[in-house]
């Protein structure tokens, strides 16, 4: 069984180098600002190629501060309850959105599910450096509902691994956290 170098810089938890960020391991307040160059490189290439086969991306939703996570996590709060909130947004500070590594593609809510979008994301985003972050089917290791339109910048020898011949498999699972 391989084993990980985990490890805390300056409050930011990394294991093999890949930054983590969930419901366990947090980010602080004043971390990030804005989507990584690395990021958005990797998604200007996965556009174009998305387009030669009549496939249109656009980032809805990219980098968010701490306050503003705070801002979306408490909106939340008044029209659902607590449990609910928690399958589907993540507290301020737990957001990858924070990290300027993921991305919400296209829409972000149920609509975009078997979409050609979706289906194309699914098949291909690996081939960028990208992983679908949520699977289907992985709520019970990811703390999160099923969400095709979300995506994370890992680059592509991690993406592969993730990718794993179309069957997901999760940072939490990969790593052992």
């Amino acid at each position: 069984m391989k084993k990980f170098n985990k490890e805390i810089i300056n409050g930011v938890t990394f294991v093999d180098g890949y930054l983590i960020v969930n419901k366990q391991y947090s980010l602080p307040k004043n971390y990030g600002n804005g989507l990584t160059e690395e990021l958005q490189v990797a998604f200007f290439n996965m556009q174009n190629a998305a387009l030669k086969d009549n496939v249109s991306l656009k980032i809805i939703s990219g980098f968010r501060s701490y306050e503003r996570q705070k801002e979306v996590y408490e909106s939340y709060l008044k029209i659902d309850s607590k449990k609910s909130v928690d399958t589907y947004s993540a507290k301020p500070g737990h957001s990858e959105h924070q990290s300027g590594l993921a991305i919400d593609i296209n829409k972000d809510d149920d609509s975009f599910i078997d979409t050609k979008e979706a289906r194309w994301l699914d098949n291909n985003a690996y081939k960028y450096g990208f992983i679908l972050r949520y699977p289907e089917g992985k709520s019970e290791i990811t703390g999160y509902k099923y969400e095709p339109w979300h995506y994370r910048y890992v680059g592509k020898y991690l993406a592969k691994k993730l990718y794993n011949n179309g069957d997901w498999i999760t940072i939490e699972e990969y790593f052992k956290i």
